[in-house]
């Protein structure tokens, strides 16, 4: 199952990662700002959290470690998500499109159109069932740090159905954000993979529950 043994995440260098966050996380406030009552995301909305979507290596480092810095303070809450993340994977294995022993999603076309059909219900196990709020928050993958305003891909300019009800296109433009305009994510992505020998994306559940 996907991990990186202890060791090995403190020895990843985490400088970088946290230049990208800060990047995102600027870009993030400044379209919330710009897109202010269109914006519906809030403390408890969970609609982010259903439904799992691929995270590369540095998401998959970045939660690891928070995990581990949650057992050291909060161990018993640790030990909740790892259990909900045991439980996930043992509900998705049958049907995971990829290595369900390395948490490794396939690649190719192929591959992608399974994946769209793929555990569209199946809650993250980083959010609280009690409360609706993400665990790891400050860990989070860069897909939850960009979820809400609008975002463009090769579908077009793409937001929260919550979010923008009665938004004309020209609104929702107004409010594009650009999370990482000079793609220093590729480059981190490269630079970890190279230190590693590891590539290849997976999901939350896979990623935490060893």
């Amino acid at each position: 199952m996907l991990g990186y043994p202890w060791h090995m995440r403190s020895r990843i260098p985490v400088p970088t990662d946290q230049k990208l966050i800060q990047i995102v996380d600027s870009a993030l406030a400044d379209a919330a700002q710009r897109s202010g009552k269109w914006l519906a995301c809030c403390p408890g909305c969970t609609q982010c959290c259903i439904g799992v979507f691929p995270i590369n290596h540095l998401d998959g480092l970045r939660l690891q470690r928070g995990l581990d810095k949650m057992e050291s303070s909060a161990p018993e809450r640790a030990a909740a998500i790892r259990k909900r993340a045991r439980e996930s994977v043992a509900r998705l294995t049958p049907e995971f499109p990829g290595d369900s022993r390395t948490g490794l999603l396939d690649e190719g076309e192929e591959s992608a159109r399974r994946f769209e059909d793929f555990a569209d219900d199946e809650p993250c196990p980083v959010l609280d069932p009690q409360t609706g709020l993400c665990e790891l928050y400050e860990s989070r993958p860069m897909t939850c740090r960009i979820f809400g305003p609008p975002v463009r891909s090769e579908d077009g300019l793409g937001v929260c159905e919550l979010c923008f009800q009665g938004a004309t296109d020209r609104e929702i433009a107004a409010c594009e954000m650009i999370p990482d305009p000079d793609d220093l994510e590729s480059r981190l992505l490269r630079d970890l993979e190279k230190h590693t020998g590891r590539r290849g994306d997976t999901i939350i559940a896979f990623c935490l529950a060893k």
